[in-house]
């Protein structure tokens, strides 16, 4: 079991908690970052390019000249593409970026991430994230008694810190069910409330 001190959110150091070393304290696999982030990344793709075809182009209900004695190339339609205004070939076409990856490459990946913030000393567990309002100067203070001005934040659902950390730069607010790769990467410190780090270690605990 890994040991981890838990604080206040004036960062007093009120107790310890024993967390799974195959979550917290595991080999860290840079390979798996990168085959997760490439995941997440290629599901956001919106995917909405779209060239017109012959078919819908406008025009060309005629044949744009006679078929002999012109001394031209016979043509049927003005839609074909090789004409200006013509239908595009093999254009793109709406699609999903998406894949599917195996559940033990993400869970995997998650260890890696949390270890490696563990391993860098820069994940953080509180006992809780109560806040007084959802006003961004309260958070803005308390990030700093945290010394983690630029953090993600960890927490069940929290109204009010979801409401307080949107317009921060560099700090963002998730649910446990949200946790990946890509943000607790992207972020300098990684905060965790203590329900939430026993709930993280019970889901990936193998």
């Amino acid at each position: 079991m890994a040991q981890f001190d838990v604080y206040n959110l004036k960062r007093e150091k009120i107790g310890s908690l024993e967390l799974s070393e195959s979550v917290f304290g595991a080999e860290v696999k840079p390979h798996l970052f990168w085959e997760v982030v490439r995941w997440q990344l290629a599901k956001r793709r919106s995917g909405t390019a779209k060239t017109k075809g012959r078919s819908e182009v406008r025009g060309g209900g005629k044949k744009p000249y006679r078929q002999k004695g012109t001394g031209r190339a016979r043509q049927g339609s003005e839609r074909a593409p090789h004409f200006v205004g013509g239908g595009t070939v093999f254009g793109p076409q709406p699609r999903s970026y998406g894949y599917t990856l195996p559940r033990k490459v993400k869970q995997g990946a998650l260890r890696s991430a949390l270890s490696l913030k563990a391993k860098e000393q820069k994940l953080l567990i509180v006992d809780s994230f109560e806040l007084d309002s959802h006003k961004t100067k309260g958070l803005v203070q308390v990030l700093g008694n945290l010394q983690a001005p630029k953090a993600l934040i960890i927490d069940a659902d929290n109204q009010q810190l979801s409401l307080s950390s949107r317009n921060l730069q560099g700090v963002k607010y998730l649910p446990e069910a949200g946790l990946n790769v890509f943000d607790i990467l992207r972020h300098e410190q990684v905060i965790l409330t203590k329900a939430s780090a026993l709930e993280i270690d019970g889901r990936l605990k193998r």
